[in-house]
């Protein structure tokens, strides 16, 4: 009984004072808490990083691709299908212009009892975007252009395959030569598979001899590939100025 007596003491004298001390002075029996902490507290919680924030990727440096058709020269062509069919060249099938084209172009040359040359080239254009999930265009470009020169070192029937970089081409240029045999004649394959940005880049030359003519010489046909190369890396450039 007698421990009780302070505790009444207070509450009458709370009584005494007006109801807005009453308030301020006699909460603090409740439970000894701060007023305000929990406000703070939760503020400072909600200011955190989620962990599961997106990550971000560089943007694609090359929007656009070239028309395929055009970004090989006149002149180039000329000069490695002598006898083109179509001079202008043949468009590949696509959905997706402004993200994978390709063009060809393809011919004989007869030259009498010496025989015929046949040449055929072709050029296709990969753009990939830049994606948080998958990585940056130049990243995805540069796996995959990986992927495609193991390919063609995996060609069935391939003999003699020989792989090397072509140095200055794009930011980075692999060449890939080899034989083939097809239709009881040797074909020789010149290929560089080549990435400027977020753009791969295949040029796809090769030849053969026919009625008695030699087949054409592999490093001549290469030596033209990455000419062919040169112009379809400057071509993706000149189509996002």
């Amino acid at each position: 009984m007698h421990r009780s007596a302070p505790r009444l003491t207070r509450i009458l004298a709370c009584a005494a004072v007006p109801v807005m001390l009453v308030v301020a002075g006699c909460s603090s029996d409740s439970d000894g808490e701060t007023p305000g902490k929990g406000a703070a507290e939760s503020s400072a919680g909600s200011s955190k990083t989620p962990k599961d924030a997106t990550p971000t990727v560089a943007p694609a440096k090359f929007a656009k691709l070239p028309e395929a058709c055009k970004a090989i020269t006149a002149k180039t062509v000329d000069a490695l299908v002598p006898k083109a069919k179509t001079k202008t060249g043949t468009a590949g099938k696509s959905t997706d212009l402004s993200s994978r084209s390709s063009c060809s172009w393809n011919g004989l040359v007869d030259k009498g009892l010496k025989g015929s040359e046949y040449r055929w080239l072709d050029v296709s254009f990969l753009r990939y975007e830049s994606n948080p999930t998958l990585g940056s265009g130049e990243e995805r470009a540069t796996e995959n252009m990986a992927k495609e020169v193991a390919k063609l070192k995996a060609t069935e029937g391939a003999k003699g395959v020989r792989e090397s970089p072509a140095n200055g081409v794009g930011d980075a240029t692999t060449a890939v030569s080899y034989q083939l045999r097809k239709t009881s004649t040797d074909f020789v394959y010149a290929t560089t598979v080549a990435r400027t940005g977020n753009v791969m880049i295949v040029i796809n030359y090769n030849g053969a001899g026919y009625a008695g003519a030699e087949k054409p010489v592999a490093q001549k046909l290469m030596d033209s590939a990455v000419l062919a190369t040169k112009d379809a890396v400057a071509a993706v450039a000149a189509a996002n100025k």
